[in-house]
């Protein structure tokens, strides 16, 4: 039987030793199956629990705890280091590949199933210092803070981000100041300026849409298609009803990107 630890937020502790893992998470292959994320057991404590760290950036705040768990020999897994095309392997196979590597800081094994009671083996608390965060041998790097990187509500993130604004993702500036630039792009306006204004108020979370409506009759599809995303996840009245006057736009890339962005309709 090879040895396997799934690490899940203290929450789910009475779940899974009543009912098991669930199948919650998407592999990397092909097929994307729904499955079980796990790491070989190893005679080092720190890689054993490697993972704990940068997943408890998302765990909330009762922390992380340990599931070791039982897999036959010769179940298949997948086996690889993360955001690379993982291997197909058996659980025994995954085992001996992992203690054999010189740096296994990274790897991971998927298990394209839920995990059983039966299977569970125990469910331990653990140190919530171990491990390693963002990525292996990521201290002493500058974290970066584009919006596919950055994560939203993080501890200390907003402080980061006004420390070392990203050229593309912000923080955006001012509600104010991006009314001025759209205001000095003159009247019906300098598409180039008018679309990098429009850019940093899809990065708010509101904005005055009222003073924006205007732009819905640029001559310019490009500020039309622009202004679709700017407001796409304002859930305004005012947002949501010039979202349906630009779905009916004669451009059909406009219409496109609104009909897309279009709230979902409450039951």
């Amino acid at each position: 039987m090879a040895m396997f630890v799934h690490l899940t937020a203290s929450a789910n502790a009475e779940r899974v030793r009543r009912s098991g893992v669930r199948a919650a998470s998407h592999g990397r292959d092909t097929d994307r199956s729904r499955g079980v994320y796990c790491f070989s057991v190893l005679p080092s404590y720190t890689l054993t629990h490697q993972w704990l760290r940068e997943l408890s950036r998302r765990s909330g705040p009762r922390g992380l705890v340990a599931v070791h768990i039982r897999l036959p020999d010769d179940e298949p897994v997948t086996a690889g280091r993360y955001y690379q095309d993982p291997t197909h392997v058996t659980a025994a196979e995954a085992v001996r590949r992992i203690a054999a590597l010189r740096d296994p800081r990274g790897w991971e094994v998927f298990v394209p199933r839920a995990v059983t009671r039966g299977e569970v083996h125990r469910v331990r608390t653990v140190r919530q210092v171990t491990g390693w965060r963002y990525a292996p041998d990521a201290h002493g790097t500058a974290p970066c803070t584009c919006f596919g990187c950055r994560v939203r509500g993080e501890y200390g993130s907003r402080r980061l981000r006004q420390r070392r604004p990203h050229p593309l993702d912000g923080p955006p500036p001012a509600a104010a100041v991006l009314l001025r630039q759209i205001a000095a792009a003159g009247d019906p306006g300098d598409p180039e300026q008018l679309v990098q204004a429009l850019h940093w108020f899809g990065l708010r979370r509101r904005g005055p849409v009222d003073q924006l409506a205007r732009l819905a009759d640029h001559p310019d599809p490009e500020v039309r298609r622009a202004l679709v995303w700017a407001i796409a996840k304002w859930r305004s009245p005012a947002a949501v009803e010039l979202l349906g006057r630009l779905a009916q736009d004669p451009d059909w890339t406009v219409r496109d990107a609104a009909e897309y962005n279009a709230p979902e309709p409450r039951s």
